[in-house]
């Protein structure tokens, strides 16, 4: 595997520490990754270095953490192939912790000299191993550059998440790692080992301890990592879902009509959607998919005739507005998810919209996204894409300048003709976009006709020739 920026950045720090005389090794994350045959995308040093030290010796640091022992170390590799580009390494002082009163950070810390001190204190145990960078670069076997105090490697070929130590002092400590748990077993396809699994569930109540915006980022990690439906089925059967997203969990035992949604409940329906997300998946889209029927639980009408969910759009607006609103979502975050929930259902009549209006459905933001939640939620559900090939075509030889042409009048323009401001003039504007949306006008004057002739009290001496 070529080595990457960021490792020949982390290999610099970790050799200058060294000539220092400070044990430095790569730890957590990076090192898992490299023994899967992945490529880390960041690599963090672990160091008997003490925080002030790491300051001192590196020209551009920042203290993010020094009170933890945690300080960014920042550099920019030499050679033309990595573009000058800075490297930002996190390089942490080897500790052990005190007690966590907040269920996130340690209330203190005790440095230490003793890497196997530091690793015991982590969350997992294939994240508490540490590799000897000079080791690997001298005879190239990555196992031998592996130091693992706590069975990280029998885990990592068992495929198995297990909590280093204690699982419930370990998530006591910080309830987050709860749903760390589940996004790795998620993330690489492993188990979670019975007894981490069993303080998990013992445990799930109090993952509302943790801020919504650190909730918020690992769940959107877990829909666009590639394995949402795996997640969202391990945070199902660990008791996690209905403390974090009650709403997803009311979707259980929803039916709904076999004609349409031969697939089963909502809830099935929607851990289909999930499964159709791609690594890397926007955030929006993935957030839009697995709250587009979030609205159907509450509108659950069973008969008599077949199965309906009546109002169910406007009920999910409510709640994706409350759900993002309660996980701090930005302003334009929210507003795209609930813009995909709100307009989902409307793809059923693309085929019979006029024009414009289906030129108006074109303009909304990121229509591709749109289009995309309609895919797999057909695909989640009957399988037939005719109205998606529709849209998509119509919308992919549409040009820009005709979805979005320039107005041919303004109220401005109104004023000149002699009409008097008012709400009428709104009537007036949206009469002439339809009309040229359509292809019927062409012209200020055709579009000012076309409202003269809408009015029936138009300005005086106004004289009226009607496109033909």
């Amino acid at each position: 595997m070529p080595e990457t920026p960021a490792q020949l950045a982390a290999e610099g720090i970790v050799d200058r520490l060294r000539a220092a005389g400070y044990q430095a090794y790569f730890a957590g994350g990076c090192v898992r990754d490299m023994l899967l045959g992945h490529d880390p995308a960041d690599f963090d040093v672990a160091t008997s270095a003490r925080p002030d030290t790491v300051l001192a010796m590196f020209p551009r640091t920042f203290p993010v953490g020094a009170r933890f022992g945690v300080v960014l170390v920042c550099d920019t590799p030499p050679g033309p192939e990595h573009d000058g580009r800075e490297i930002v390494t996190e390089v942490a002082t080897f500790r052990s912790d005190t007690a966590y009163s907040d269920g996130r950070r340690p209330d203190s810390v005790r440095f230490s000299d003793s890497a196997q001190e530091d690793v015991i204190r982590r969350d997992f145990t294939i994240n508490g191993m540490l590799l000897d960078p000079q080791v690997l670069r001298e005879n190239g076997n990555l196992s031998a550059a592996v130091l693992d105090y706590v069975g990280g490697r029998t885990d990592l070929n068992g495929r198995l998440i297990r909590a280093i130590g204690d699982p419930g002092t370990r998530f006591a400590e910080d309830k987050l790692r709860m749903l760390r748990a589940v996004r790795f077993a998620a993330r690489f396809d492993f188990d979670i080992e019975s007894e981490t699994e069993a303080a998990i569930r013992r445990f799930a109540p109090d993952i509302r301890q943790v801020s919504c915006e650190r909730i918020r980022d690992e769940l959107t990690r877990m829909l666009t990592e590639g394995r949402a439906r795996r997640a969202f089925e391990l945070l199902d059967h660990t008791g996690l879902l209905r403390e974090v997203l009650p709403e997803i969990d009311r979707m259980h035992g929803v039916q709904q009509p076999p004609e349409y949604h031969p697939e089963g409940d909502v809830f099935a329906h929607t851990m289909m959607l999930l499964e159709q997300l791609p690594a890397g998946a926007a955030p929006t889209l993935a957030w839009g998919a697995l709250l587009h029927d979030v609205g159907k639980p509450a509108t659950f009408q069973p008969g008599p005739g077949r199965i309906r969910f009546n109002g169910h759009v406007e009920v999910g607006v409510r709640i994706a507005e409350d759900i993002t609103r309660r996980l701090r979502f930005s302003n334009d975050e929210t507003a795209q998810i609930v813009s995909l929930v709100e307009n989902h259902m409307r793809f059923g009549d693309v085929e019979k919209m006029k024009p414009s209006t289906l030129k108006r459905f074109f303009r909304l933001h990121d229509f591709a996204e749109h289009l995309a939640l309609h895919r797999i939620d057909v695909l989640s559900s009957h399988g037939d894409l005719s109205l998606y090939e529709f849209a998509k075509s119509r919308f992919e030889a549409t040009p820009e300048h005709e979805v979005r042409p320039t107005p041919l009048i303004t109220g401005r323009d109104l004023i000149d003709a002699g009409y008097q401001p008012g709400p009428q003039f709104k009537e007036f504007l949206a009469l002439a976009e339809d009309a040229q949306l359509e292809g019927r006008i062409h012209t200020r004057e055709e579009a000012l006709d076309l409202v003269k002739a809408h009015t029936s009290t138009p300005p005086p001496g106004y004289r009226v020739e009607l496109p033909k």
